[in-house]
């Protein structure tokens, strides 16, 4: 049985060329997903065996979604694709459950590599990331606490991305009212007073690119 895989990524050229390649190493894509919510969507619906998903996606990060990923199906193994490759969002994928983490800029056998070494129960990560966690672990780095959960870092990427309370309540399948608790329960938790204060933490987690 050939393994099956749900590819994740906001740019469908990005997709389409991830789906060309794989499916000539005889992979099976079982789903195509735009953003976060519609790949954890996807990945309840098929259970795959590994979701190949984009960090930097719109309405929900690729960070957020594995870790829902992992609640509505446990057996799929995580592959982030990055253009990253500092240890700050490195390490975050690996804590929220990441098997594997491939430079967008590396070559295409690099994702096959990894693919199947997470297949295998091993992990994968392109040799400039590898780097960068080994060095945060000489370093000792450890990630500062995140007290968000993770629709409350959805919140404050939906915010920062300029959606209104609205508009946010229809994405996220709230009541208006239950978003706009959401946002100021994180105010709250952050101690920040204003969406400006809001988008620049989103900055400095990953949550959206500056």
């Amino acid at each position: 049985m050939p393994v099956s895989i749900l590819l994740a990524d906001d740019h469908p050229v990005v997709r389409q060329g991830i789906r060309t390649l794989l499916e000539r190493e005889k992979f099976e894509i079982v789903g195509e997903a735009a953003d976060g919510q519609e790949a954890v969507r996807l990945a309840e619906k098929h259970q795959p065996e590994v979701a190949v998903i984009d960090l930097s996606m719109p309405g929900m990060n690729g960070t957020t979604a594995v870790g829902q990923i992992k609640k509505v199906s446990p057996r799929t193994k995580c592959i982030l694709l990055t253009m990253y490759t500092d240890e700050y969002h490195i390490l975050q994928g690996l804590r929220v459950g990441v098997k594997g983490c491939v430079l967008k800029t590396q070559a295409a056998e690099h994702l096959i590599l990894a693919i199947r070494e997470v297949c295998a129960g091993g992990v994968y990560l392109s040799p400039t990331i590898s780097n960068a966690v080994v060095q945060a672990y000489l370093m000792k780095t450890e990630l500062p606490h995140d007290p968000l959960t993770d629709r409350e870092r959805q919140v404050v990427q939906l915010v920062a991305e300029g959606h209104t309370t609205k508009q946010i309540a229809l994405i996220m399948g709230v009541s208006p009212k239950t978003a706009e608790t959401h946002r100021v329960k994180v105010m709250q938790k952050l101690d920040i007073h204003s969406t400006a204060g809001l988008v620049r933490y989103a900055i400095r987690r990953g949550l959206i690119q500056a």
